[in-house]
Protein backbone atom coordinates (compact mmCIF):
# COMPACT_ATOMS: atom_id res chain seq x y z
CA UNK A 1 0.00 0.00 0.00
CA UNK A 2 3.08 2.40 0.40
CA UNK A 3 3.75 2.47 -3.20
CA UNK A 4 0.41 4.11 -3.81
CA UNK A 5 1.81 7.30 -1.95
CA UNK A 6 3.97 8.95 -4.28
CA UNK A 7 1.22 8.38 -7.50
CA UNK A 8 -0.96 11.58 -6.63
CA UNK A 9 2.03 13.25 -7.55
CA UNK A 10 3.84 11.29 -10.11
CA UNK A 11 0.38 10.72 -12.31
CA UNK A 12 -0.33 14.55 -13.08
CA UNK A 13 3.12 15.32 -13.83
CA UNK A 14 3.44 12.02 -17.05
CA UNK A 15 -0.09 13.41 -17.71
CA UNK A 16 1.22 16.82 -18.24
CA UNK A 17 4.46 15.25 -20.54
CA UNK A 18 1.58 13.45 -22.63
CA UNK A 19 -0.69 16.44 -22.84
CA UNK A 20 2.69 18.83 -23.99
CA UNK A 21 3.51 16.02 -26.83
CA UNK A 22 0.24 15.70 -27.97
CA UNK A 23 -0.59 19.40 -27.41
CA UNK A 24 -3.57 20.75 -29.82
CA UNK A 25 -2.95 18.34 -32.69
CA UNK A 26 -5.44 16.00 -30.75
CA UNK A 27 -7.70 17.94 -28.52
CA UNK A 28 -10.03 15.58 -27.56
CA UNK A 29 -7.42 13.12 -26.49
CA UNK A 30 -5.61 15.87 -24.71
CA UNK A 31 -8.62 16.75 -22.79
CA UNK A 32 -9.24 12.77 -22.08
CA UNK A 33 -5.79 12.61 -20.90
CA UNK A 34 -6.08 15.39 -17.96
CA UNK A 35 -9.67 13.93 -17.13
CA UNK A 36 -8.78 10.48 -16.86
CA UNK A 37 -5.77 10.97 -14.90
CA UNK A 38 -7.48 13.02 -12.00
CA UNK A 39 -10.17 10.64 -11.93
CA UNK A 40 -7.46 8.02 -11.34
CA UNK A 41 -5.90 10.28 -8.17
CA UNK A 42 -9.09 11.08 -6.97
CA UNK A 43 -9.66 7.18 -6.57
CA UNK A 44 -6.05 7.02 -5.25
CA UNK A 45 -6.64 9.54 -2.74
CA UNK A 46 -9.54 7.90 -1.44
CA UNK A 47 -7.48 4.22 -1.16
CA UNK A 48 -4.93 6.05 0.69
CA UNK A 49 -7.87 8.10 3.16
CA UNK A 50 -9.18 4.80 3.34
CA UNK A 51 -5.49 3.00 4.37
CA UNK A 52 -4.57 5.85 6.52
CA UNK A 53 -7.43 5.83 8.79
CA UNK A 54 -7.21 1.65 9.06
CA UNK A 55 -3.78 1.16 9.26
CA UNK A 56 -2.31 4.56 10.39
CA UNK A 57 0.03 6.38 8.37
CA UNK A 58 1.63 5.20 5.31
CA UNK A 59 5.07 6.56 3.99
CA UNK A 60 7.77 5.92 1.35
CA UNK A 61 11.35 7.01 1.26
CA UNK A 62 11.63 7.94 -2.56
CA UNK A 63 15.29 6.18 -3.97
CA UNK A 64 15.23 4.05 -0.87
CA UNK A 65 16.92 7.14 0.69
CA UNK A 66 16.82 7.09 4.70
CA UNK A 67 15.86 10.76 5.82
CA UNK A 68 17.56 12.77 6.43
CA UNK A 69 19.53 12.05 2.72
CA UNK A 70 16.30 11.26 0.98
CA UNK A 71 12.42 12.12 0.28
CA UNK A 72 9.81 11.40 2.13
CA UNK A 73 6.22 11.31 1.10
CA UNK A 74 3.63 10.68 4.00
CA UNK A 75 -0.06 10.50 4.29
CA UNK A 76 -1.97 10.06 7.03
CA UNK A 77 -5.94 10.56 8.31
CA UNK A 78 -5.44 14.20 7.38
CA UNK A 79 -3.31 14.21 4.13
CA UNK A 80 -5.42 11.95 2.76
CA UNK A 81 -9.04 13.33 3.35
CA UNK A 82 -7.18 16.88 2.09
CA UNK A 83 -5.90 14.81 -1.00
CA UNK A 84 -9.54 13.19 -1.68
CA UNK A 85 -11.25 16.45 -1.24
CA UNK A 86 -8.95 18.24 -3.29
CA UNK A 87 -8.79 15.68 -6.39
CA UNK A 88 -12.94 15.54 -6.34
CA UNK A 89 -12.73 19.80 -6.72
CA UNK A 90 -9.72 19.51 -9.22
CA UNK A 91 -11.82 17.24 -11.50
CA UNK A 92 -15.08 19.50 -10.90
CA UNK A 93 -13.74 22.75 -11.68
CA UNK A 94 -11.50 20.77 -14.95
CA UNK A 95 -15.10 19.59 -16.08
CA UNK A 96 -16.36 22.59 -15.63
CA UNK A 97 -13.50 24.34 -17.80
CA UNK A 98 -14.21 22.40 -20.94
CA UNK A 99 -17.48 23.23 -20.53
CA UNK A 100 -16.71 26.82 -20.76
CA UNK A 101 -14.57 26.12 -23.86
CA UNK A 102 -11.31 27.88 -22.52
CA UNK A 103 -8.83 24.78 -22.86
CA UNK A 104 -9.57 25.21 -26.88
CA UNK A 105 -6.65 26.23 -29.35
CA UNK A 106 -6.24 29.89 -30.53
CA UNK A 107 -4.92 31.08 -33.53
CA UNK A 108 -2.65 32.76 -31.91
CA UNK A 109 -1.57 30.54 -29.36
CA UNK A 110 0.65 27.93 -30.76
CA UNK A 111 -0.07 25.59 -27.62
CA UNK A 112 -2.79 24.44 -25.58
CA UNK A 113 -1.34 25.69 -22.08
CA UNK A 114 -4.29 24.92 -19.90
CA UNK A 115 -3.98 21.10 -19.40
CA UNK A 116 0.06 21.00 -18.38
CA UNK A 117 -0.55 24.24 -16.31
CA UNK A 118 -3.68 22.64 -14.98
CA UNK A 119 -2.35 19.04 -14.24
CA UNK A 120 1.27 20.39 -12.43
CA UNK A 121 -0.99 22.74 -10.35
CA UNK A 122 -2.62 19.45 -8.91
CA UNK A 123 0.67 17.64 -8.52
CA UNK A 124 1.76 20.52 -6.41
CA UNK A 125 -1.44 20.78 -4.46
CA UNK A 126 -0.77 16.91 -3.90
CA UNK A 127 3.01 16.81 -2.94
CA UNK A 128 2.36 19.33 -0.71
CA UNK A 129 -0.13 17.29 1.40
CA UNK A 130 2.39 14.29 1.46
CA UNK A 131 5.78 16.34 1.37
CA UNK A 132 7.44 14.54 4.84
CA UNK A 133 10.40 17.43 4.47
CA UNK A 134 10.91 21.03 4.31
CA UNK A 135 12.73 20.77 1.24
CA UNK A 136 10.57 18.98 -0.53
CA UNK A 137 7.75 21.34 1.22
CA UNK A 138 9.15 24.11 -0.75
CA UNK A 139 9.53 22.73 -3.74
CA UNK A 140 5.60 21.76 -3.78
CA UNK A 141 5.09 25.40 -3.11
CA UNK A 142 7.40 26.61 -6.58
CA UNK A 143 5.82 23.90 -8.74
CA UNK A 144 1.98 25.51 -7.81
CA UNK A 145 3.58 29.12 -8.27
CA UNK A 146 4.77 28.26 -11.65
CA UNK A 147 1.23 26.89 -12.65
CA UNK A 148 -0.33 29.39 -11.22
CA UNK A 149 1.13 32.10 -12.75
CA UNK A 150 0.27 30.54 -16.16
CA UNK A 151 -3.22 30.06 -14.98
CA UNK A 152 -3.83 33.59 -13.30
CA UNK A 153 -2.48 35.32 -16.87
CA UNK A 154 -4.10 33.27 -19.61
CA UNK A 155 -4.84 35.39 -22.20
CA UNK A 156 -2.10 38.03 -21.69
CA UNK A 157 -4.18 40.90 -20.96
CA UNK A 158 -3.62 44.01 -19.15
CA UNK A 159 -5.29 43.48 -15.78
CA UNK A 160 -4.61 39.65 -15.56
CA UNK A 161 -0.71 40.46 -15.73
CA UNK A 162 -0.91 43.08 -13.40
CA UNK A 163 -2.64 40.52 -11.07
CA UNK A 164 0.03 37.83 -11.69
CA UNK A 165 2.75 39.87 -11.22
CA UNK A 166 1.16 40.87 -7.82
CA UNK A 167 0.90 37.16 -7.01
CA UNK A 168 4.22 36.11 -8.17
CA UNK A 169 5.95 39.15 -6.49
CA UNK A 170 3.98 38.01 -3.19
CA UNK A 171 5.05 34.56 -3.43
CA UNK A 172 8.54 35.12 -4.15
CA UNK A 173 8.48 37.00 -1.04
CA UNK A 174 7.15 34.51 0.98
CA UNK A 175 9.72 31.58 -0.64
CA UNK A 176 12.45 33.56 0.32
CA UNK A 177 10.94 33.68 3.77
CA UNK A 178 10.94 30.18 3.69
CA UNK A 179 14.28 29.60 2.31
CA UNK A 180 15.91 31.25 5.22
CA UNK A 181 13.62 29.30 7.73
CA UNK A 182 14.83 26.44 6.26
CA UNK A 183 18.38 27.35 6.28
CA UNK A 184 18.55 28.17 9.91
CA UNK A 185 16.59 25.13 10.20
CA UNK A 186 19.18 22.91 8.84
CA UNK A 187 22.24 24.83 10.08
CA UNK A 188 20.60 24.20 13.65
CA UNK A 189 20.07 20.63 13.25
CA UNK A 190 20.93 19.06 10.84
CA UNK A 191 18.03 17.64 9.05
CA UNK A 192 14.80 19.14 7.27
CA UNK A 193 12.55 15.86 7.34
CA UNK A 194 9.39 16.02 10.00
CA UNK A 195 9.94 13.26 12.10
CA UNK A 196 13.62 14.54 12.50
CA UNK A 197 12.47 17.71 13.72
CA UNK A 198 10.30 16.67 15.73
CA UNK A 199 12.74 14.88 17.84
CA UNK A 200 15.72 17.88 17.82
CA UNK A 201 13.68 20.77 18.13
CA UNK A 202 12.84 20.31 21.73
CA UNK A 203 16.80 20.56 21.95
CA UNK A 204 17.17 24.13 20.70
CA UNK A 205 17.21 27.28 22.91
CA UNK A 206 13.54 28.72 23.08
CA UNK A 207 14.43 32.03 21.21
CA UNK A 208 15.80 30.04 18.13
CA UNK A 209 12.56 27.38 18.24
CA UNK A 210 10.09 30.83 18.20
CA UNK A 211 11.78 32.68 15.63
CA UNK A 212 11.70 29.35 13.12
CA UNK A 213 8.25 29.00 14.15
CA UNK A 214 7.71 32.71 13.07
CA UNK A 215 9.08 32.90 10.01
CA UNK A 216 7.29 29.38 8.81
CA UNK A 217 4.11 30.88 10.45
CA UNK A 218 4.85 33.67 8.26
CA UNK A 219 5.31 32.15 5.14
CA UNK A 220 2.43 29.65 5.85
CA UNK A 221 -0.13 32.89 6.74
CA UNK A 222 0.72 34.63 3.61
CA UNK A 223 -0.38 31.50 1.45
CA UNK A 224 -3.70 30.98 3.21
CA UNK A 225 -4.34 34.72 2.80
CA UNK A 226 -4.40 35.11 7.14
CA UNK A 227 -4.83 39.34 7.96
CA UNK A 228 -2.78 41.09 7.96
CA UNK A 229 -0.95 39.56 4.99
CA UNK A 230 -4.21 38.69 2.85
CA UNK A 231 -4.22 42.05 0.90
CA UNK A 232 -3.01 40.88 -2.31
CA UNK A 233 -6.00 38.33 -2.80
CA UNK A 234 -8.56 40.79 -3.51
CA UNK A 235 -7.02 42.33 -6.45
CA UNK A 236 -5.22 38.55 -7.85
CA UNK A 237 -7.70 36.06 -7.99
CA UNK A 238 -11.19 38.34 -9.50
CA UNK A 239 -9.03 38.96 -12.62
CA UNK A 240 -8.89 35.36 -13.55
CA UNK A 241 -10.69 33.07 -15.23
CA UNK A 242 -14.04 31.46 -13.53
CA UNK A 243 -12.25 27.78 -13.46
CA UNK A 244 -8.76 28.86 -12.08
CA UNK A 245 -10.59 31.40 -9.46
CA UNK A 246 -12.09 29.00 -8.67
CA UNK A 247 -9.74 26.44 -7.90
CA UNK A 248 -7.07 28.74 -6.40
CA UNK A 249 -9.53 29.88 -3.58
CA UNK A 250 -10.96 26.86 -3.25
CA UNK A 251 -7.60 24.92 -2.24
CA UNK A 252 -4.19 27.29 -2.56
CA UNK A 253 -5.43 29.37 0.16
CA UNK A 254 -6.43 25.98 2.20
CA UNK A 255 -2.81 24.38 1.38
CA UNK A 256 -1.73 27.40 3.55
CA UNK A 257 -3.60 26.33 6.71
CA UNK A 258 -2.91 22.76 6.01
CA UNK A 259 0.98 23.77 6.19
CA UNK A 260 0.20 25.47 9.89
CA UNK A 261 -1.88 22.31 11.37
CA UNK A 262 0.83 20.52 10.73
CA UNK A 263 3.99 22.52 11.64
CA UNK A 264 2.06 23.93 14.63
CA UNK A 265 1.18 20.07 15.86
CA UNK A 266 4.04 18.43 14.62
CA UNK A 267 7.07 20.48 14.89
CA UNK A 268 5.59 22.90 17.62
CA UNK A 269 3.70 21.39 20.05
CA UNK A 270 2.34 23.21 23.15
CA UNK A 271 0.78 26.00 21.64
CA UNK A 272 2.93 28.83 22.20
CA UNK A 273 1.60 31.32 19.84
CA UNK A 274 -1.91 30.59 20.15
CA UNK A 275 -2.81 34.16 21.82
CA UNK A 276 -1.43 35.35 19.02
CA UNK A 277 -2.99 33.10 16.31
CA UNK A 278 -6.60 33.83 17.93
CA UNK A 279 -5.89 37.31 17.39
CA UNK A 280 -4.99 36.95 14.04
CA UNK A 281 -7.95 34.79 13.30
CA UNK A 282 -9.91 37.60 15.11
CA UNK A 283 -8.77 40.18 12.70
CA UNK A 284 -8.89 38.04 9.38
CA UNK A 285 -12.97 37.02 10.34
CA UNK A 286 -14.15 40.54 11.02
CA UNK A 287 -11.85 43.06 8.54
CA UNK A 288 -13.22 39.92 5.90
CA UNK A 289 -16.36 40.29 6.18
CA UNK A 290 -16.34 43.90 6.66
CA UNK A 291 -14.40 44.19 3.44
CA UNK A 292 -17.28 42.01 1.64
CA UNK A 293 -20.21 43.94 3.09
CA UNK A 294 -18.87 47.18 1.17
CA UNK A 295 -18.11 45.25 -2.27
CA UNK A 296 -20.39 45.72 -5.08
CA UNK A 297 -19.01 43.00 -7.33
CA UNK A 298 -18.91 39.22 -6.96
CA UNK A 299 -15.83 38.13 -7.41
CA UNK A 300 -14.64 40.86 -5.12
CA UNK A 301 -17.05 40.20 -2.42
CA UNK A 302 -15.93 36.44 -2.57
CA UNK A 303 -12.40 36.97 -2.41
CA UNK A 304 -13.15 39.00 1.07
CA UNK A 305 -15.59 36.16 2.45
CA UNK A 306 -12.63 33.80 1.80
CA UNK A 307 -10.79 35.90 3.83
CA UNK A 308 -13.07 36.34 6.88
CA UNK A 309 -13.74 32.35 6.53
CA UNK A 310 -10.07 31.56 7.01
CA UNK A 311 -10.43 33.14 10.38
CA UNK A 312 -12.23 30.14 11.49
CA UNK A 313 -9.68 27.43 10.62
CA UNK A 314 -6.90 29.81 12.12
CA UNK A 315 -9.23 30.24 15.37
CA UNK A 316 -9.30 26.41 15.58
CA UNK A 317 -5.53 26.46 15.46
CA UNK A 318 -5.24 29.17 17.87
CA UNK A 319 -7.09 27.21 20.21
CA UNK A 320 -4.88 23.82 20.15
CA UNK A 321 -7.69 21.52 21.60
CA UNK A 322 -8.70 17.79 20.11
CA UNK A 323 -11.96 19.13 19.76
CA UNK A 324 -10.84 22.40 18.13
CA UNK A 325 -8.53 20.31 15.68
CA UNK A 326 -11.42 18.43 14.67
CA UNK A 327 -13.31 21.52 13.92
CA UNK A 328 -11.55 23.52 11.67
CA UNK A 329 -10.82 20.05 9.78
CA UNK A 330 -14.41 19.90 9.06
CA UNK A 331 -14.34 23.48 8.40
CA UNK A 332 -11.39 23.33 5.85
CA UNK A 333 -13.06 20.58 3.57
CA UNK A 334 -16.65 22.16 4.00
CA UNK A 335 -14.99 25.37 2.64
CA UNK A 336 -12.83 24.03 0.30
CA UNK A 337 -16.06 22.69 -1.60
CA UNK A 338 -18.13 25.73 -1.02
CA UNK A 339 -15.57 28.59 -2.05
CA UNK A 340 -14.77 26.45 -5.39
CA UNK A 341 -18.63 26.32 -5.91
CA UNK A 342 -19.39 30.02 -5.40
CA UNK A 343 -16.64 30.82 -7.82
CA UNK A 344 -18.13 28.67 -10.51
CA UNK A 345 -21.56 30.11 -9.88
CA UNK A 346 -19.93 33.58 -10.37
CA UNK A 347 -18.50 31.96 -13.24
CA UNK A 348 -22.02 30.75 -14.64
CA UNK A 349 -23.79 34.57 -13.56
CA UNK A 350 -21.19 36.33 -16.01
CA UNK A 351 -21.59 34.12 -18.32
CA UNK A 352 -26.36 34.83 -17.78
CA UNK A 353 -25.86 38.13 -17.37
CA UNK A 354 -23.13 39.66 -18.94
CA UNK A 355 -20.46 41.16 -15.49
CA UNK A 356 -20.50 40.27 -11.83
CA UNK A 357 -21.05 43.75 -10.87
CA UNK A 358 -24.28 43.40 -8.37
CA UNK A 359 -25.21 47.22 -9.65
CA UNK A 360 -26.04 46.04 -12.85
CA UNK A 361 -27.68 42.39 -12.48
CA UNK A 362 -31.15 41.63 -11.47
CA UNK A 363 -33.93 39.01 -12.51
CA UNK A 364 -31.75 35.95 -12.37
CA UNK A 365 -34.48 34.50 -10.24
CA UNK A 366 -36.93 34.28 -13.01
CA UNK A 367 -34.38 33.89 -15.92
CA UNK A 368 -32.57 31.77 -14.88
CA UNK A 369 -33.77 29.77 -11.86
CA UNK A 370 -31.66 26.73 -11.73
CA UNK A 371 -28.63 29.26 -11.75
CA UNK A 372 -30.47 30.84 -9.26
CA UNK A 373 -30.54 27.35 -6.92
CA UNK A 374 -27.22 26.60 -7.60
CA UNK A 375 -26.27 29.86 -5.57
CA UNK A 376 -28.55 29.70 -3.01
CA UNK A 377 -27.32 26.65 -1.77
CA UNK A 378 -23.90 27.11 -1.41
CA UNK A 379 -24.70 30.35 -0.45
CA UNK A 380 -26.77 29.54 2.64
CA UNK A 381 -24.05 27.12 3.62
CA UNK A 382 -21.57 29.67 4.03
CA UNK A 383 -23.19 31.74 5.74
CA UNK A 384 -23.95 28.42 7.61
CA UNK A 385 -27.52 27.98 7.82
CA UNK A 386 -28.16 24.57 9.87
CA UNK A 387 -28.17 21.41 9.16
CA UNK A 388 -25.61 22.32 6.32
CA UNK A 389 -21.92 21.28 6.47
CA UNK A 390 -20.69 25.31 7.72
CA UNK A 391 -22.91 24.73 10.35
CA UNK A 392 -21.32 21.68 11.40
CA UNK A 393 -17.80 23.28 11.38
CA UNK A 394 -18.33 26.19 12.93
CA UNK A 395 -20.29 24.54 15.48
CA UNK A 396 -17.55 22.27 16.02
CA UNK A 397 -15.48 25.26 16.48
CA UNK A 398 -17.73 27.42 18.89
CA UNK A 399 -18.17 24.23 21.04
CA UNK A 400 -13.98 24.18 21.64
CA UNK A 401 -14.24 27.76 21.89
CA UNK A 402 -16.77 27.72 25.13
CA UNK A 403 -14.92 24.16 26.51
CA UNK A 404 -11.76 26.23 26.48
CA UNK A 405 -12.97 28.98 28.18
CA UNK A 406 -10.20 31.59 28.24
CA UNK A 407 -10.64 35.01 27.59
CA UNK A 408 -9.33 34.86 23.93
CA UNK A 409 -11.75 31.74 23.21
CA UNK A 410 -15.07 33.51 24.17
CA UNK A 411 -13.77 36.15 21.96
CA UNK A 412 -13.62 34.40 19.40
CA UNK A 413 -16.83 32.35 19.72
CA UNK A 414 -18.85 35.87 19.67
CA UNK A 415 -16.52 36.90 16.97
CA UNK A 416 -17.45 33.90 14.65
CA UNK A 417 -21.59 35.26 15.69
CA UNK A 418 -20.85 38.01 14.34
CA UNK A 419 -18.89 37.08 11.03
CA UNK A 420 -21.75 34.67 10.83
CA UNK A 421 -24.39 37.09 10.40
CA UNK A 422 -22.77 39.31 8.26
CA UNK A 423 -21.61 36.58 5.75
CA UNK A 424 -25.96 35.98 5.85
CA UNK A 425 -26.23 39.76 5.07
CA UNK A 426 -23.72 39.49 2.43
CA UNK A 427 -25.16 36.46 0.75
CA UNK A 428 -29.24 38.24 0.97
CA UNK A 429 -27.26 41.47 -0.36
CA UNK A 430 -26.41 39.48 -3.57
CA UNK A 431 -29.28 37.46 -4.11
CA UNK A 432 -31.59 40.62 -3.50
CA UNK A 433 -29.90 42.55 -5.90
CA UNK A 434 -28.52 39.97 -8.78
CA UNK A 435 -31.60 37.63 -8.52
CA UNK A 436 -34.43 38.68 -6.49
CA UNK A 437 -35.03 42.29 -8.23
CA UNK A 438 -36.30 43.15 -11.58
CA UNK A 439 -33.17 43.08 -14.32
CA UNK A 440 -32.20 47.59 -14.45
CA UNK A 441 -32.05 48.90 -17.69
CA UNK A 442 -28.68 48.12 -19.87
CA UNK A 443 -28.14 44.79 -18.89
CA UNK A 444 -26.19 42.64 -21.11
CA UNK A 445 -28.27 40.45 -23.77
CA UNK A 446 -27.73 36.79 -24.77
CA UNK A 447 -24.41 37.20 -27.00
CA UNK A 448 -22.64 40.13 -25.77
CA UNK A 449 -18.59 39.90 -25.53
CA UNK A 450 -17.35 40.07 -22.57
CA UNK A 451 -13.78 40.44 -23.50
CA UNK A 452 -11.84 41.44 -26.36
CA UNK A 453 -8.22 41.36 -27.47
CA UNK A 454 -7.90 44.96 -26.05
CA UNK A 455 -8.19 44.36 -22.84
CA UNK A 456 -6.17 47.55 -21.16
CA UNK A 457 -7.80 49.87 -18.99
CA UNK A 458 -5.32 52.50 -19.27
CA UNK A 459 -8.02 54.48 -21.43
CA UNK A 460 -9.96 57.09 -19.41
CA UNK A 461 -12.79 56.71 -22.69
CA UNK A 462 -16.14 55.34 -21.70
CA UNK A 463 -16.78 52.48 -23.92
CA UNK A 464 -20.49 50.51 -25.17
CA UNK A 465 -21.11 49.74 -21.56
CA UNK A 466 -20.68 53.34 -20.49
CA UNK A 467 -17.92 52.62 -17.55
CA UNK A 468 -14.31 54.48 -18.30
CA UNK A 469 -11.22 52.06 -17.91
CA UNK A 470 -13.03 48.64 -18.52
CA UNK A 471 -10.80 47.63 -21.71
CA UNK A 472 -13.59 47.87 -24.15
CA UNK A 473 -12.87 51.52 -25.30
CA UNK A 474 -13.55 51.67 -29.26
CA UNK A 475 -14.94 48.39 -29.35
CA UNK A 476 -18.79 47.01 -30.29
CA UNK A 477 -20.39 44.73 -28.41
CA UNK A 478 -20.48 41.46 -31.07
CA UNK A 479 -23.99 39.59 -30.61
CA UNK A 480 -24.86 36.15 -31.57
CA UNK A 481 -27.54 34.11 -31.81
CA UNK A 482 -29.15 32.96 -28.62
CA UNK A 483 -28.31 29.63 -27.42
CA UNK A 484 -25.92 29.02 -30.59
CA UNK A 485 -22.20 28.08 -30.54
CA UNK A 486 -20.35 29.87 -27.33
CA UNK A 487 -16.54 30.84 -28.17
CA UNK A 488 -14.26 30.83 -25.18
CA UNK A 489 -10.98 30.60 -26.36
CA UNK A 490 -7.46 32.71 -24.82
CA UNK A 491 -7.65 35.47 -26.54
CA UNK A 492 -9.26 37.51 -28.33
CA UNK A 493 -13.63 36.98 -27.89
CA UNK A 494 -13.02 35.00 -24.62
CA UNK A 495 -16.85 34.51 -23.35
CA UNK A 496 -19.69 35.57 -24.97
CA UNK A 497 -22.99 35.48 -22.40
CA UNK A 498 -25.95 33.41 -23.88
CA UNK A 499 -28.89 32.51 -22.85
CA UNK A 500 -28.54 28.54 -22.45
CA UNK A 501 -25.54 27.40 -20.51
CA UNK A 502 -23.42 25.05 -20.97
CA UNK A 503 -24.44 21.55 -19.43
CA UNK A 504 -21.08 20.31 -18.56
CA UNK A 505 -20.74 23.76 -16.42
CA UNK A 506 -23.81 23.75 -14.33
CA UNK A 507 -23.19 19.81 -14.21
CA UNK A 508 -19.59 20.71 -12.62
CA UNK A 509 -21.03 23.02 -10.15
CA UNK A 510 -24.01 20.65 -8.92
CA UNK A 511 -21.39 18.31 -8.54
CA UNK A 512 -19.35 20.42 -6.18
CA UNK A 513 -22.43 21.62 -4.19
CA UNK A 514 -24.13 17.49 -4.10
CA UNK A 515 -20.15 17.20 -2.34
CA UNK A 516 -20.55 19.95 -0.12
CA UNK A 517 -24.04 18.48 0.87
CA UNK A 518 -22.63 15.18 1.53
CA UNK A 519 -20.67 16.51 4.49
CA UNK A 520 -24.07 17.22 5.92
CA UNK A 521 -25.46 13.46 5.08
CA UNK A 522 -23.06 11.80 6.50
CA UNK A 523 -21.76 14.46 9.19
CA UNK A 524 -20.98 11.68 11.56
CA UNK A 525 -18.97 9.47 10.11
CA UNK A 526 -17.23 12.99 8.89
CA UNK A 527 -16.80 14.25 12.54
CA UNK A 528 -15.47 10.96 14.16
CA UNK A 529 -13.14 11.13 10.89
CA UNK A 530 -11.55 14.03 12.14
CA UNK A 531 -11.84 13.58 15.50
CA UNK A 532 -9.12 10.58 14.95
CA UNK A 533 -7.63 13.42 12.39
CA UNK A 534 -6.97 15.27 15.13
CA UNK A 535 -5.98 12.89 17.70
CA UNK A 536 -3.40 11.63 15.54
CA UNK A 537 -2.26 15.08 14.64
CA UNK A 538 -1.68 16.09 18.65
CA UNK A 539 -0.36 12.40 19.67
CA UNK A 540 2.56 13.00 16.60
CA UNK A 541 4.04 9.30 17.42
CA UNK A 542 2.04 7.47 14.80
CA UNK A 543 3.77 10.04 12.12
CA UNK A 544 7.40 9.73 13.97
CA UNK A 545 7.72 5.61 14.46
CA UNK A 546 6.39 5.34 10.73
CA UNK A 547 8.81 7.98 9.09
CA UNK A 548 11.86 6.62 11.23
CA UNK A 549 10.71 2.87 11.29
CA UNK A 550 10.61 2.92 15.63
Amino acid sequence: MNALVPLPVLLPLCATGLSLTFGTRMQRFQRFISVAVLTAVLALSIILMIAADRQGPLSVHLGDFAPPLGITLVADRLSGLMLTVSSAVTLCVLIYSLGQGMTDRDKETPLAVFHPAYLILVAGVSCTFLAGDLVNLFVSFEIMLVASFVLLTLGGTGPRMRAGSTYVIISLFSSMVFLIAIAMTYAALGTVNFAQLAERLPGLPLGVQTLIQAMLITVFAIKAAVFPVAAWLPDSYPTAPAPVTAVFAGLLTKVGVYCMMRTETLLFPGNRIGDLLMAVALASMLIGILGAVAQTDLKRLLSFTLISHIGFMVFGIGLATREAYGGAIVYVVHHITVQTTLFLVAGLIERRGGTTELTRLGGLAKAAPILALLFFVPAMNLAGIPPLSGFIGKLGLMRAGVADGSTWAWILVAGSVVTSLLTLYVTAKVWNLAFWRAAPPGQAEAGTVLESGDDSDDDTDEGPDGVPGTGDEGIEPVRQPVGGPVAATLREKSVITTSRLPRPMMAATAATIALALSFTVFAGPLTAFTDRSAVELLKRTPYIEEVLGK
